[in-house]
């Protein structure tokens, strides 16, 4: 990341002075921010060459040539998202901007990677039952692929997409988890514990987080292998303007069968071993802050209690369809084949 004081002026600022600037920082481009740090605009060397045949002088402030309407995204954007808008936009500088002001600048050849606020509760309190007995002992988030625990992974995916702040629940074997876990500082990351007294569902332990937060956040498993990208799910839900964003990956099957299609007995048609398919829920959400209210405290609820309470109060639930890997580890087979892609990446 480029730092934003060296590629930013005030507004009144001359323009030989925003020169002067763009020269000594070698950027391509310098950015007006107001005296409360909220970005205003932008100058190239293209602007100013620009003003100046349209009759600026140099002692004239800034304001005369900027762009007002600078190229940005928000801390939640892709690195996709961030190269596609320096292409279209022909520039090699993007600023970062959170509320106004610039959190970071994305430099020619450097790649997005802001911390972003928005929490993440991993939901860990499972018996991991369809795993027994490797889980009579152990917990199913510590269960390893290779040497490395499956907790390990995800926060460290999380940890890579720039996620800090991490809220993991726990009630099975619980104590293990925070042990291992600790404070989260080994993976970069604050690690709070949400303790379930007794098994709450998949949702019920968020309860605890009623009045917490302010902005929506991501829920997910913590036996999930998956490269989705969380920063464009976050984005597509704050675009929809939805209440919460089900993560949603295509189930398919083939009936081993022909199928009959019939119209009371008369035979209308035959399928010979038709493939069906249906989108199922990944097990990864983003929750509007709003929707913890409609929860109680030690109350059991699962996620799809919560997003029908949510559908029933008229609010809005979309779903964000993931084509990244994605394997759901819960059954001795999907370990298998969770452990036999870990390895293929070399990790």
């Amino acid at each position: 990341m480029t730092s934003s004081t060296d590629l930013s002026v005030r507004p009144g600022t001359s323009i030989r002075d925003a020169l002067s600037r763009l020269d000594r920082s070698r950027g391509q481009v310098v950015f007006v921010e107001d005296a409360d740090g909220r970005l205003v605009g932008a100058v190239s060397d293209g602007d100013i060459r620009r003003g100046l045949l349209a009759g600026a002088t140099l002692e004239d402030a800034v304001d005369r040539v900027m762009n007002i309407s600078p190229a940005t995204v928000p801390p939640t954007a892709t690195q996709e998202a961030v190269d596609e808008l320096k292409a279209t936009r022909g520039i090699r500088v993007v600023a970062v901007v959170d509320d106004g002001r610039i959190v970071d600048i994305v430099g020619e050849g450097e790649r997005i990677a802001t911390p972003l606020p928005t929490p993440v509760v991993l939901m860990a309190g499972g018996r991991g039952q369809r795993l027994y007995p490797i889980t009579k002992d152990i917990p199913k988030p510590l269960v390893p692929l290779g040497e490395t625990p499956m907790i390990d992974i995800i926060l460290g995916r999380l940890h890579g997409q720039g996620f800090r702040r991490v809220h993991v629940s726990v009630n099975h074997l619980g104590h293990l988890i925070e042990e291992h876990l600790g404070d989260g500082s080994r993976h970069g990351l604050d690690i709070t514990y949400l303790h379930e007294p007794m098994p709450l569902g998949t949702a019920g332990a968020m309860a605890q987080l009623r009045d917490q937060i302010d902005s929506p956040f991501v829920v997910m498993n913590s036996d999930l292998l998956t490269d989705v990208d969380l920063r464009r799910m976050l984005g597509f839900h704050r675009d929809a303007a939805a209440h919460a964003t089900i993560g949603a990956r295509e189930y398919g099957f083939e009936i081993p069968y022909g199928v009959i299609r019939r119209d009371g007995h008369r035979v209308t048609g035959l399928a010979e071993k038709p493939y069906h398919s249906e989108l199922v829920s990944a097990g990864i959400y983003v929750i509007d802050p709003s929707a913890l209210q409609l929860l109680e405290h030690d109350e059991y609820c699962d996620m799809p209690t919560l997003l029908s309470r949510l559908m029933d109060d008229g609010r809005s639930v979309t779903a964000y369809e993931i084509h990244e890997e994605w394997i759901d580890v819960g059954r001795p087979e999907d370990l298998e084949r969770a452990r036999v892609a870990w390895e293929r990446r070399g990790r």
